[in-house]
Order: C-alpha cells, then sequence, then structure tokens
C-alpha cells in the first residue's frame, strides 16, 4: 500500500467515528474513540485537540460531555482533516540533497499529490458515513426506547 498510515488517516477515522457514533446532536468520548478505534487514549488527544482547534471538533466539557463535529460533516472534506493535523507530519526538505531526488521524484510526487488532494476535497465525511453504513457498519440507538402503559 502506498499511502501512509500516520497522523492523517487516524484524525480521519477520529473524524468519522464522531461523525458516525455521535449523530447531529450527541457527543462520543475519547475513550469510546480509542476503544473502537483500537488505540491508545494518549495518542489521539494530541490529534484531537488539533482538530478542536481548527474548528472540526467541539470538545464539550462535563459528565456528559465529549466531542461532536464543529461544522455539519457534508461541509468537512478529506484535505480540511488532513490539513488540521499535518503540520508536525511534513518530511524533512534537507534530509536527502540528490538531483535525481530534486528533479525527477519530487516533481513525479508532486503530480500525484495534486491528483489525490483534488480527489480528497470532493470526498466529505458525510461521504465516509455513506460509506461506513452501505458496509454494514451499526450505530447505536441515540434515544433510549421508552413504553408507556
Amino acid at each position: 500500500m502506498i499511502l501512509r498510515r500516520d497522523r492523517a488517516m487516524t484524525a480521519v477515522l477520529i473524524m468519522l467515528d464522531v461523525a458516525f457514533y455521535a449523530g447531529r446532536a450527541g457527543t462520543v468520548s475519547a475513550a469510546d474513540i480509542a476503544e473502537r478505534s483500537g488505540l491508545v487514549r494518549r495518542g489521539i488527544e494530541p490529534l484531537l485537540q488539533a482538530l478542536s482547534r481548527s474548528g472540526l471538533l467541539e470538545s464539550i466539557r462535563g459528565p456528559r460531555g465529549g466531542y461532536k463535529l464543529g461544522r455539519p460533516r457534508r461541509d468537512i472534506s478529506l484535505v480540511n482533516i488532513i490539513k488540521a493535523v499535518a503540520g508536525e507530519d511534513q518530511a524533512d526538505e534537507s534530509a536527502v540533497a540528490s538531483p535525481m531526488l530534486q528533479r525527477v521524484i519530487e516533481p513525479c510526487w508532486a503530480e500525484y499529490e495534486e491528483i489525490l488532494t483534488d480527489k480528497m476535497q470532493q470526498t466529505t465525511l458525510d461521504d465516509l458515513v455513506r460509506r461506513a453504513e452501505k458496509s454494514g457498519l451499526k450505530r447505536p440507538l441515540n434515544e433510549p426506547i421508552t413504553f408507556s402503559i
């Protein structure tokens, strides 16, 4: 697989988890996100903070607190998510000074990155939620069922 599984993919996973399990009005806790994702809570906290600072997530404090989307899911593209967490994920440009790398590989990579970025700009969190639903993933009931006699 060419795509790396790094901060960007983990951030997309976190955002999809919140969109899928919190619904429109609910929240999800960091512990629940970590458990469902198979990640360590301490490991996702910096990402949750970055996503909150960017306005993509809203942090709710208190006993029923957690995280919810900061904007409608149809207005959040994959590029928005990746840019919110990519600051610390950039490669060291001075690491290799090879003319072959600079004149051939880097321009080629830049072309592929532009194509991928365009596609990811068109893909929203709403698209991923629909894919999750089509894949058979089930959401918990948001409202408990009440019976009156």
